[in-house]
């Protein structure tokens, strides 16, 4: 008897319940891969093979994370996303056949939390799944014992409390893992931190491999709280620059 309970404001279902996972992809092969490792990592797995079916999916079913291909039949991933966020928040971890940064940003822009481009490794994918859902946990976690205080950066504010983000007063949405980059790097504002220390701190995630994961997350917050606010140090990392006195 399936005994998961999944909370409607967004968090993760409660500890020890199997965790469910929706698979949106059109192609047999690798929806059957996924889903069968995602399986046998314990999670428990509906799949949807174009968009409307995925949107009614989510709604009906409620899924604690969404695996997302780009293109789908009917209408496409970034639409998926974009409806399926509508009705509630759920990390989504979305999947894309082109190397193509474009897709990329915009995927983040819409609402996505992480990316990976096919081929991937399904060990890689299983990591991936794990590190978001212990993300949610974590904001989960942080929004019942909240951090007081609004961290001013000159027109950047940072409300630990609520998780919002404003510049120049003006609210700034960020998805959930653009939040963990910007504290993070704001945490230790100028100081430059790796593309690895900040794989490990906001993703979990210890392989090299996933740098351009944060490069791309680099570039959708840049667009949203503004370029020059992020520095890039060429062949080391980011730093969050703050108003010169």
């Amino acid at each position: 008897m399936e005994q998961t309970h999944t909370a409607h404001n967004g968090t993760t279902a409660t500890p020890g319940a199997q965790r469910r996972v929706l698979v949106v992809e059109d192609d047999p092969t690798i929806v059957d891969a996924i889903a069968a490792r995602l399986r046998a990592e314990g999670f428990l797995v509906q799949t949807a093979g174009d968009g409307p079916s995925a949107v009614d999916t989510a709604e009906a079913w409620q899924p604690d994370l969404l695996i997302l291909d780009i293109m789908l039949p009917g209408f496409d991933g970034l639409e998926v996303c974009r409806r399926v966020q509508a009705q509630r928040p759920v990390p989504v971890l979305m999947l894309t056949a082109r190397d193509d940064e474009t897709d990329m940003l915009v995927g983040l822009g819409v609402g996505a939390d992480d990316y990976m481009t096919k081929p991937f490794s399904m060990r890689e994918l299983a990591a991936r799944v794990h590190v978001l859902l212990r993300r949610v946990e974590r904001a989960a976690l942080a929004a019942a014992t909240p951090r007081s205080g609004i961290l001013r950066l000159g027109e950047l504010e940072i409300d630990h409390a609520q998780r919002r983000v404003r510049v120049r007063s003006e609210d700034v949405h960020l998805t959930p893992t653009e939040f963990d980059l910007l504290v993070c790097l704001a945490n230790t504002p100028r100081a430059v931190l790796s593309r690895e220390q900040l794989l490990a701190e906001v993703w979990d995630w210890a392989d090299a491999s996933g740098t351009r994961t944060v490069d791309s997350h680099i570039k959708a917050l840049r667009r949203k709280i503004g370029a020059e606010r992020i520095r890039t140090v060429h062949g080391v990392g980011y730093a969050l620059e703050t108003p010169t006195p």
